[in-house]
């Protein structure tokens, strides 16, 4: 295991590095799905406000449509949870805002309420993991909606409209499920594959990653490519497990429960790993035919039985999960303040793309949060040079406006995968031209407002996280390793016993997988953080090096049970 973790005391000179923050990475698999939701939930709304000559009303129903971006990796029964929650979400964001404006037009009040509901955004949407595009769009439609004159009379009456909006997004979000409904279990599954295989290349290259060790000697040059597998591996046990364990959708679940099994064993022991069986496999689940087998059923009860066993876990209370999120809530709450109070200084008439723009840099550590801050300046001046470019063509009429608006909504989602600054460059003069959707304004002006409120709010908000500093990341760290050496010696103890219950080995031994992986994640995010204390990174090797032998030790016991399958078996389940 790697055990270039960077201390406390680097130089953070040294971590305001350029490279790599604007390289292009691979598009995301399902990339067109979050676009092409984007402009099916926006598209209806805004044609029929356009029909009725009232664009004016787009930002309320915009609120609402833009929650179909939203729980796309999630199965269909969790996504209409979350779906749900979004919208909610949303709703109460925009109701405080309405709410606010109605009764004061004080910018200073303004956009001290706009940077608390953007710390309030940001802890929640982290706290529960709600995923891409996390607060950023509630924040921005929060944070736009303060600035719009209101009555207290028309705020009913708006709502309505971004509430209408909001059933359609989930509507929108759900209209897959009759065509593939096993689609995102079956991608989460084909991606842990995926991941192992690759690992398994990797530690076979440099002819490590036996199953005595597990790959987890001092000598291990892949630690990423195996923290990688680990992390898709936990994301498709956490989609499989949000799926029924009885009815008609169970079948389907134990399938695919059978072959994320697999990609466990192919991390622990990657030398004894066949890659290309695990890329058939995955191969296999990306069409619509059968899932792949494993080999018989019997061969895998006990791994399933760990699966019921994991089933008892609850996920930590939500107040607990927000405590660590202190910090940057803080930093968020501060930073969007003193971004909108600079801009306001500065006499521009948006403060909000200040508080949006500093409220979009918080990562999870100092060092990535520079990072985005790059990203957001360097996409937005470019989107405001395509602003430039498009805005002739928008004014020829209302109809090319919104078709405008539609046409880079759908650029945003497709790029911001490839890079946050590329999806940025769409994002920019979207955001320009919904501000024309009331009437025409001056394009040079909004350019300037617009490149200044950027470049503020990208400076105020990342001197903020840099004041605000993370005190408890080195705490977490501490926790993780204990926690992570506790789950090792349960583990542990099952092994040393001839015949351990049914399934407590296998729960373990995920419990054991799931530790290290918040583990490296928890000790990375600490390592990116200024002016702490010093990690205890010699102990982070250490009960990773020692984690990953025991996970190679159950490996070896799992082994010795007959694997009679073969990667041409499917089982008679459809998706």
């Amino acid at each position: 295991m790697s055990s270039a973790i960077p201390t406390a005391g680097t130089s953070p000179a040294r971590r305001l590095s350029l490279a790599g923050v604007l390289r292009l990475r691979r598009p995301s698999e399902i990339w067109f799905k979050p676009a092409l939701s984007s402009v099916a939930a926006v598209a209806p709304p805004n044609l029929l406000l356009l029909a009725l000559g009232r664009l004016d009303l787009a930002m309320y129903t915009m609120a609402g449509s833009l929650c179909a971006l939203y729980a796309h990796n999630r199965p269909y029964a969790a996504r209409a949870r979350t779906l749900a929650w979004v919208v909610l979400g949303m709703l109460g964001g925009v109701a405080v805002a309405l709410v606010t404006a109605s009764l004061t037009r004080n910018a200073v009040v303004l956009v001290t309420v706009g940077a608390l509901l953007a710390a309030v955004q940001k802890a929640l949407c982290d706290a529960t993991r709600v995923g891409p595009p996390g607060n950023v769009v509630l924040t921005f439609i929060s944070s736009a909606a303060l600035f719009v004159p209101q009555t207290l009379g028309q705020v009913p009456g708006h709502l309505a409209l971004a509430a209408a909006a909001g059933a359609w997004a989930w509507l929108v979000g759900m209209a897959p499920a009759p065509v593939r409904p096993h689609g995102p279990e079956r991608r989460a599954t084909a991606q842990a594959l995926n991941a192992a295989a690759a690992y398994a290349v990797a530690s076979r290259g440099t002819g490590e990653g036996g199953t005595g060790a597990g790959g987890t000697g001092q000598g291990d040059a892949h630690p990423a490519a195996r923290a990688a597998g680990y992390a898709a591996v936990q994301t498709a046990w956490q989609t499989l497990l949000a799926l029924p364990a009885t009815g008609a959708r169970a079948t389907t679940r134990h399938a695919l429960e059978r072959l994320v099994v697999r990609a466990e064993v192919a991390l622990a022991a990657p030398a004894d790993t066949d890659p290309e069986r695990l890329r058939a496999w995955a191969h296999a689940l990306r069409g619509g035919g059968r899932i792949p087998r494993t080999g018989d059923a019997p061969a895998d009860t006990d791994e399933l039985l760990g699966v019921d066993a994991e089933l008892a876990a609850r996920p930590a209370p939500l107040w607990q999960r927000l405590g660590p999120l202190t910090p940057i809530a803080v930093r968020t709450a501060l930073g969007c303040a003193l971004a909108g109070y600079a801009s306001l200084a500065l006499g521009i008439g948006r403060p909000y793309w200040a508080l949006v723009t500093a409220a979009a840099l918080y990562q999870a550590n100092v060092t990535l949060t520079w990072s985005r801050a790059v990203q957001r300046v360097v996409g937005n001046l470019a989107g405001v040079l395509l602003f430039a470019a498009i805005a002739p063509l928008a004014h020829l009429g209302q109809a090319l406006l919104v078709l405008c608006c539609l046409a880079l909504n759908f650029g945003a989602e497709a790029l911001i995968t490839r890079n946050y600054w590329l999806g940025s460059v769409c994002v920019t003069p979207m955001a320009l031209l919904v501000t024309e959707f009331a009437g025409y304004q001056a394009p040079g002006d909004l350019m300037t407002e617009r490149a200044v409120d950027t470049l503020v709010g990208a400076l105020v908000g990342f001197l903020a996280a840099v004041v605000v500093t993370n005190r408890r990341a080195g705490n977490r760290v501490e926790q993780a390793v204990t926690a992570a050496d506790r789950a090792r010696e349960r583990a542990a103890r099952l092994l040393a016993e001839p015949a351990p219950a049914p399934g407590a080995l296998e729960a373990a031994r995920r419990g054991l997988a799931a530790a290290l992986t918040d583990l490296r994640a928890t000790a990375e995010g600490a390592a990116g953080e200024w002016w702490g204390r010093a990690l205890p990174q010699e102990r982070v090797v250490l009960a990773e090096q020692a984690g990953h032998r025991t996970l190679a030790e159950a490996v070896r016991r799992q082994a010795t049970r007959p694997d009679r399958g073969a990667s041409t078996r499917t089982e008679d389940v459809r998706p």
